[in-house]
């Protein structure tokens, strides 16, 4: 990679999970202008892989789309098949694939509840990575981040699924970083605040006006506001001397 740019990622290959809209598709749009080919998953959101890949068309380039369903092991062993066909070995992995919920007392939450959020947002970024991982540590190269959340680090009412799966992956991904690093794959996470994606449609007003009243910004985030962290961790130059960290853009709501 000769770019100037220490932010290129001209030349490279980029699979991100959850990739059709919000965060994963902010992040999929910056890459492919930061000159990234991208291939992308989603579950059941085939009319906003349409709608991106048009954005895609129009700006000159192609984007790779196929159904994952991230907690199923078949599922994910078929798509990095595909992803290897169609788009080659992957330089780059998001593990930005994800769930949300109602905000429920602990008291309500059901095994069912549980293993279904534990098994897509901590068991997703597991199965997934496991497909890409030693492919990127025997090339010598590699970028992965992982989507948390600041309240891996915060907590939240109602919400200890979710909490415990987030701080779940903050936990691989430093764990998962010692093993990676000493052949130039880095693996990193992005713990973002409150960003206004469908996710966040599923609280309670009440829940979501406590939550906006505890941020120093005084709004919510945008997904276009988290991509370039993104960018930054995926990058060569940019992303090279960060390793096992978790940057949280969260508008001042986490101090870390």
């Amino acid at each position: 990679m000769n770019d100037t740019n220490p932010l290129s990622l001209s030349g490279r290959r980029a699979v991100i999970t959850g990739g059709s809209r919000g965060i994963g598709g902010a992040i999929a749009t910056l890459f492919a202008q930061a000159g990234a080919k991208v291939a992308i998953c989603h579950l059941g959101d085939a009319a906003g892989a349409e709608h991106l890949s048009e954005s895609f068309a129009a700006m000159g380039g192609e984007l790779l789309v196929r159904e994952c369903d991230v907690a199923d092991e078949v599922s994910v062993e078929a798509f990095a098949r595909w992803s290897g066909e169609t788009l080659g070995p992957a330089d780059i992995l998001v593990n930005c694939a994800g769930i949300g919920g109602a905000d429920k007392p602990f008291q309500s939450v059901s095994v069912a509840d549980w293993d279904r959020m534990l098994g897509v947002n901590l068991r997703g970024v597991f199965l997934v990575t496991r497909q890409y991982f030693p492919g990127m540590v025997e090339r010598g190269y590699g970028r992965i981040v992982n989507i948390a959340s600041q309240l891996a680090y915060k907590g939240a009412p109602g919400l200890a699924p979710y909490v415990a799966a987030k701080a779940g992956v903050v936990g691989l991904t430093r764990a998962l970083s010692y093993e990676g690093a000493a052949h130039n794959v880095m693996v990193n996470g992005i713990a973002p605040g409150p960003v206004e994606t469908p996710l966040l449609a599923g609280h309670s007003d009440a829940w979501l006006a406590m939550k906006k009243g505890q941020l120093p910004v005084g709004r919510f985030g945008q997904p276009d506001e988290i991509a370039p962290t993104a960018l930054l961790l995926a990058s060569e130059k940019g992303g090279a001397f960060y390793s096992g960290q978790t940057l949280s853009p969260n508008g001042g709501d986490v101090m870390i």
